[in-house]
């Protein structure tokens, strides 16, 4: 999908109002085999297009996460919510390529203890339970023990405990770390935080309506609000079940309680001329927004440090949609795009909390203030 058919894409719309509802009538998709762009007309449209944990140099998340649907929603003029809320696993395996390997909660809990390079046992300090202080704790201690340091990764030691027990405990994790010459049994696993999962998304309701009519979102890529600035680890599978279950529903009444007449709605025009040269800069990108992400719009936050990537990744964006405009449309300038997109979400919803909540922590704003910030943060951009 690369964008979905609103009153956007309309002939003879006046592109200077504001529209106060916006209806979606499908979506346009590139077929990925012929490289042409198709127009899927539809009475509903789902989203359930998952994260976006590509948006950071590390993450647990499949190289599809590159935040489409909510993307394309924003530019679609749906509500957006909760975007500065993104959970990171505090331990997967260093260098272990994307998405990376996570290395479970449960060695901690089995008595793994998180170690410098130096081998202190760092997170006393940080909390009375130390390396079984909750994720977004220990995530932070890491976070702040590598900018302390300037060290790419932490350890995680479990070599004062039983060899056999660790084996039969944990046989996935000790036979992919072998696969990376480490035995975890004898040494210690170098680990980083990595992106993990997004709270935030297209606002729904209890149904899965989004504020576009005939658009209804679901998993990942929703912010149905039942994660609020957390999240529990498996709230999100419950979630995903019960929320498309009740789309699926609320779809089939919608679809036989409205009349449809699609409005006239113009095929894609795709005129533009693959150009290699520039797409090997622009493909550049990329990397540098992840890195962008990772150091300034991470677990530890700052408004100079997301001032700074807000500029940064601004001029990445432009470049990006500057090039998009007059190309051949690919599935990587698609993504690329909406990645760009999502970076700049997150960093404006970012600023917009002031205040340390959940999974949005802020230097200077440290403490939960609940009486101006107990809310949702929405962006919206209802300009055609």
């Amino acid at each position: 999908a690369i964008d979905l058919i609103t009153e956007h894409h309309l002939v003879g719309i006046d592109k200077s109002k504001k529209l106060d509802n916006i209806h979606c009538w499908g979506v346009y998709a590139l077929d990925v085999k012929t490289g042409q762009v198709k127009k899927f007309l539809s009475k509903v449209t789902i989203l359930a297009t998952g994260g976006l944990g590509q948006v950071y140099l590390h993450t647990t998340n499949p190289a599809i996460a590159t935040g489409d649907g909510v993307a394309m929603a924003y530019r679609a003029g749906a509500k957006i919510g909760n975007m500065e809320f993104i959970q990171f696993h505090p331990t997967t395996l260093y260098n272990s390529g994307s998405p990376a390997f996570l290395i479970s909660e449960a060695v901690r809990g089995f008595g793994g203890v998180l170690r410098t390079k130096r081998g202190e046992d760092f997170m006393k300090k940080y909390d009375p339970r130390g390396s079984l202080a909750p994720r977004d704790i220990v995530a932070r201690a890491i976070d702040t023990e590598l900018k302390k340091s300037g060290d790419e990764f932490v350890y995680l030691d479990l070599t004062h405990l039983d060899p056999d027990k660790v084996k039969d405990r944990f046989p996935h994790i000790y036979e992919k770390c072998l696969e990376f010459k480490i035995d975890i049994t004898k040494e210690p696993i170098p680990v980083v935080p990595a992106a993990h999962y997004s709270c935030g998304g297209v606002v729904t309701d209890l149904w899965g309506r989004t504020s576009i009519v005939g658009l209804y979102a679901a998993g990942e890529t929703a912010m149905t609000g039942v994660h609020g600035a957390n999240r529990l680890a498996s709230n999100s599978l419950l979630e995903a079940l019960v929320f498309s279950d009740r789309a699926a529903i609320d779809s089939i009444r919608f679809v036989k309680e409205n009349f449809f007449k699609f409005p006239d709605i113009p095929d894609w025009v795709d005129t533009g001329v693959f150009n290699m040269e520039e797409w090997i800069l622009i493909s550049h990108d990329k990397r540098e927004i992840q890195q962008l992400m990772w150091d300034y719009v991470g677990i530890v936050r700052s408004t100079l440090r997301l001032e700074r990537a807000k500029r940064r990744v601004e001029l990445i964006a432009n470049e990006i949609e500057e090039f998009y405009k007059k190309t051949k449309v690919t599935a990587d300038i698609v993504e690329l795009r909406n990645l760009a997109t999502v970076a700049l979400l997150i960093i404006r919803s970012a600023l917009m909390r002031k205040e340390s909540r959940g999974l949005h922590y802020t230097t200077d704003y440290p403490y939960r203030d609940d009486e101006n910030w107990l809310k949702d943060t929405i962006i919206q951009d209802i300009r055609i």
